[in-house]
């Protein structure tokens, strides 16, 4: 178990970090502050301890790192799961591990609140925004837009808040009661989740063309003891060598149509002149 912060400092705080960076990325359009890596920073900086929040929040990244909302379509909901992990790992003192396995079916669960405010509290609106619409009433369009904004991501602000007040000394009365065994469990299943979260999304990503390049980078790691940084920019250069490879074949491919389309030109005129 961690040191303990005071709940009411961690609770508020996990409900401004679920207003800005869940709120804040789509008041004026989506800018990706919603992605679990910017929301553990922010609730590190909230709770302070940046360096525990930006663990967290990669670790979840990786897991939701597939999990992209499309429309009316929600997969998961990873900024309150990432912000109430953040808070019970500064303010209930749990284990990082444990924290994480817990948060991964918080953001399953609010995905259902998303969905629902999405598709059935705002579509109550809808009449009222073409109406106001129609009559070119701006200010009212604002109005409504920014109350309808608040009122729907104070409603998860509140379930992080009420997430950790409530929930924080219950949660870690629990822990301290689970065997150590358990606990190792736990710490061993939100070390793998990461790796879970990689799989689904390399199983949406797998093609024959590049499988070469994902063993490539599983020897370079496991058996060569490069640094993720070295095969990173490794990656990079390779992608950029791929492209400009690609240009230039493409430009091959281009100048040939050109020229062909010149010489099919001039047996064309050279047939005319022929004829006539």
């Amino acid at each position: 178990m961690r040191e303990r912060k005071s709940n009411d400092w961690v609770s508020s705080n996990g409900l401004v970090a679920v207003l800005i960076c869940y709120g804040g990325n789509w008041v004026l359009g989506q800018c990706m502050i919603e992605r679990p890596l910017v929301v553990g920073l922010v609730a590190g900086l909230l709770m302070g301890d940046v360096k525990t929040g930006v663990i967290i929040g990669a670790s979840l990244e990786a897991i939701f790192m597939g999990a992209v909302n499309i429309g009316g379509a929600i997969s998961a909901e990873p900024v309150t799961a990432t912000a109430l992990a953040v808070a019970f790992t500064v303010g209930a003192g749990i284990d990082q591990g444990a924290a994480i396995t817990l948060a991964v079916p918080v953001g399953v669960v609010t995905a259902f609140l998303s969905i629902f405010m999405n598709n059935v509290f705002l579509a109550f609106f809808a009449a009222t925004f073409d109406k106001m619409a129609a009559e070119g009433n701006e200010k009212g369009l604002a109005l409504q837009h920014f109350v309808l904004w608040f009122v729907k991501y104070a409603a998860f602000g509140l379930i992080a808040f009420l997430g950790v007040y409530l929930g924080a000394e219950p949660v870690a009365a629990i822990v301290n009661q689970i065997p150590a065994n358990v606990m190792s469990g736990l710490n061993a299943v939100g070390a793998l989740l990461p790796a879970v979260g990689m799989a689904l999304l390399l199983q949406m990503l797998w093609s024959t063309e590049l499988s070469i390049y994902f063993f490539l980078g599983f020897t370079l790691y496991q058996y060569l003891g490069l640094p993720m940084i070295a095969i990173a920019v490794l990656g990079v250069i390779i992608a950029v060598a791929s492209a400009l490879r690609d240009k230039e074949i493409f430009d091959l491919t281009k100048k040939g149509l050109a020229t062909q389309a010149v010489s099919n030109d001039s047996v064309t005129s050279d047939e005319e002149d022929f004829f006539a």
